[in-house]
């Protein structure tokens, strides 16, 4: 099926991005998750006041990088022997981790579910701040001006990593069978999840963020959930005389170079009409996943709700 505003079907399968990836992007990561390494996370869970007649719910705080305490939804089932599956989810742009009412299919299943509140956002994670430049608004481009280390979203990647891990430590999980999953911002944090902490062994995104953003540029879909690009151009760089230096720093935080670490089967939600994260811009990435892998793929259908998606992901990692 033709794409007027991306490109045709049939390229979509080859295409490999056109955002500049960082010379040292692997040296970058690998710092990065050393860093990791080092922490003491301070985990802390409090009885919340929604429970359920076969669920445990606690609002979970634990230290990240920069000292920021994130907060994430954890359930547990009750009433189950030995270890078993456990599944991270993300949430999309602005947003936070939602209601506990809509995780409890996954505890009924006998899972444990953990649910992040991406710092900044729409939940109860600390943002620390401490970068120079712009913070009126937009995470993609916070921490620009700054060092690489300063990126925003290096930080939001290394938390969804770093509850992964907090979680496959816990006594009742099986660190084995772990899943992820999320929509949009929570696609591209799926991803990062998955390449940042390899033992996840079930990725479901769907219409994954934050990947290929000079591609976004190019198209003239730096608007809606990219807007913040076109913005910083026009207050930063209006002759754009640092586009090469500005997408290469970009790069550091573009889910597609993350790709190649994934290990985890991968099974990706995508609208072939999604005007707000372009299909070439999701294939960019889903192209260089190197493991298992498969699309479910809905023509007609943009960045919104896509029919049955959510029951082929409950089904998917139904799996684990």
């Amino acid at each position: 099926m033709p794409l007027l505003f991306d490109m045709p079907f049939e390229k979509l399968s080859t295409y490999e991005g056109r955002n500049p990836r960082p010379a040292d992007f692997d040296a970058y990561w690998d710092a990065a998750l050393a860093e990791l390494d080092a922490l003491d996370p301070q985990v802390e869970l409090i009885p919340a006041e929604f429970q359920a007649p076969f669920a445990e719910c606690f609002h979970m705080y634990f230290t990240g990088t920069g000292g920021a305490r994130v907060y994430a939804k954890l359930l547990r089932p009750k009433h189950v022997d030995g270890p078993h599956p456990a599944v991270c989810m993300f949430h999309g742009y602005s947003g936070s981790s939602g209601d506990w009412a809509d995780k409890l299919g996954y505890v009924a299943r006998g899972y444990t579910v953990a649910a992040l509140d991406c710092r900044g956002q729409g939940g109860r994670s600390e943002d620390v701040g401490g970068v120079p430049g712009w913070t009126l608004r937009g995470h993609i481009i916070r921490g620009l001006d700054g060092k690489p280390e300063d990126l925003l979203y290096r930080h939001i990647f290394l938390d969804t990593a770093l509850m992964a891990r907090i979680v496959m430590g816990m006594d009742d999980v099986d660190e084995t069978r772990v899943g992820a999953t999320g929509g949009s911002q929570g696609g591209g944090l799926t991803l990062a999840c998955a390449a940042l902490e390899p033992r996840i062994k079930l990725a479901a995104p769907t219409f994954p963020f934050l990947s290929d953003y000079l591609r976004v540029w190019e198209i003239d879909k730096d608007e809606n959930a990219y807007a913040e690009l076109r913005e910083w151009f026009r207050r930063f760089d209006p002759r754009h005389e640092r586009r090469q230096e500005v997408f290469t720093r970009l790069g550091y935080i573009d889910v597609q170079f993350l790709a190649p670490r994934i290990r985890a089967e991968v099974l990706m939600g995508v609208g072939l009409m999604d005007q707000v994260c372009p299909p070439s811009t999701q294939y960019a990435a889903y192209n260089k996943i190197q493991s298992k892998k498969s699309t479910v793929i809905y023509p007609d259908f943009g960045h919104e709700s896509l029919p049955d998606l959510n029951d082929k992901i409950y089904t998917f990692l139904g799996s684990l």
